[in-house]
């Protein structure tokens, strides 16, 4: 005898009393709660109370962020449109939904729907294997045209005390773009966006906060990606951030990862800079679904193909380096490529490169990270110029720690440093 699926409406207009009495006689299928909107939906979701769940498209709330927590509580669901709504249905495929259906059907229908959602409700966090993304190498140049979802995401992560996750983040984007290979620059920080600041952009409204809304209504579309994203240079374009850091609601978990993976049919490299902070335990304190502000970053981390870990090149940056390191393992099952910036012989002494290496094999088991050595003139006139710097300061030797960088990426071996590489201060 097949068990029981106990399932949850939340069904707008006068189709509702009759599909409710139609499903009871669904074999299988069990109503157990009529919902009058979506955050009672989720609560019932949440709390273990229904498996399946039939929902109306055009239930107010009813957007990516609200189909996320579905999956996450492992519940399966089935949307209803209106018979004249093929935009609605549209909408739902870009959402991620896979059964749909038209309002009014037979209940037979829509409950063998439920019984298939209940199945396979689908993935929460469903990226597959993010670095098997880089197992081949993937040419600077880009294909043409670019093959839908084949680009790549690397976000740029480092732990608090601004080690320079920004300008990595912006001198490896345009070394990218400098290479050959459309470019997409993100910014993703929640607790201090910088992007557009440093590089003399206008920061009036946040191009990321646009793709994340319509990526949240269902309308996000690679040219609406596009519009949100100008050219700042050959190759590149720029997601700005949030204009001020208390609009990080703006910024929904599941909405940056939709950006992010359309993202890929948009650009060869995404290159995403992101916040500091990975704390996960808002839910430890609400009885609800929480609101996430490092829902961002953490969306980033798990799409992103590769992670680079920056820390700053003093005892107190790589402490808390070695820190964040442990924090990020417990994310991600593929290490990060570690990023040393402002190396200079002054915080740690003559060969600072030999004694950074040191303390992070021995803390850290890093064997190979990547020595940004310190350039604060040439990162002053690029500041002051709202440049790159492969724009305002060529010769800048940060730059070759990161065109080294951009080689391995593009060889897909990011944690393997070239046989040449030698780096002093």
């Amino acid at each position: 005898m097949n068990p029981t699926v106990r399932v949850a409406t939340a069904i707008t207009g006068d189709d509702e009393p009759a599909l409710v009495s139609g499903l009871a006689t669904v074999p299988g299928i069990d109503v157990v709660r009529r919902c009058a909107d979506v955050t009672e939906l989720l609560a019932c979701a949440a709390s273990g109370v229904v498996e399946s769940v039939v929902v109306s498209a055009a239930l107010r709330g009813l957007d990516a962020e609200a189909l996320d927590r579905l999956r996450l509580d492992g519940v399966g669901f089935v949307v209803l449109t209106g018979r004249d709504e093929p935009e609605a249905a549209a909408r739902l495929a870009r959402l991620g939904v896979e059964h749909v259906l038209v309002s009014g059907g037979p209940p037979s229908v829509v409950g063998q729907a439920l019984l298939a959602a209940h199945r396979s409700p689908g993935p929460a966090l469903g990226h597959g294997q993010p670095r098997a993304a880089l197992a081949r190498p993937v040419p600077l140049t880009d294909p043409e045209p670019l093959d839908p979802g084949v680009g790549r995401v690397v976000a740029v992560w480092g732990p608090t005390g601004a080690p320079g996750r920004t300008t990595v983040a912006i001198g490896l984007a345009a070394e990218l773009a400098g290479g050959g290979a459309s470019t997409l620059l993100v910014d993703g920080d929640t607790y201090g966006p910088s992007v557009a600041q440093s590089l003399g952009l206008l920061d009036e409204s946040s191009g990321l906060a646009a793709a994340a809304r319509a990526a949240d209504r269902g309308s996000l579309d690679l040219a609406t990606l596009a519009g949100h994203a100008p050219w700042v240079g050959e190759r590149l374009r720029v997601l700005t951030g949030v204009t001020r850091p208390d609009r990080w609601p703006e910024l929904r978990a599941g909405s940056v990862r939709a950006v992010l993976e359309l993202a890929r049919s948009l650009a060869t490299w995404t290159v995403v800079d992101v916040g500091f902070c990975l704390e996960q335990d808002e839910e430890l304190a609400f009885d609800t679904a929480a609101p996430r502000r490092n829902g961002a970053t953490l969306s980033a981390l798990s799409v992103a193909d590769v992670v680079l870990a920056v820390g700053s090149a003093d005892p107190v940056g790589l402490q808390r380096l070695v820190r964040g390191l442990g924090d990020l393992a417990e994310l991600r099952d593929e290490p990060p490529v570690v990023v040393v910036n402002r190396l200079r012989a002054g915080p740690v002494g003559t060969n600072p490169g030999r004694r950074v290496r040191d303390a992070l094999r021995r803390y850290a088991d890093v064997s190979h990270p990547v020595l940004v050595v310190h350039d604060q003139a040439s990162l002053d006139a690029a500041m002051l110029n709202g440049r790159t710097l492969a724009e305002h300061g060529r010769g800048s030797p940060i730059r070759q720690a990161l065109q080294d960088l951009v080689l391995r990426l593009a060889a897909g071996e990011p944690d393997r440093p070239r046989e040449d590489q030698q780096l002093t201060v």
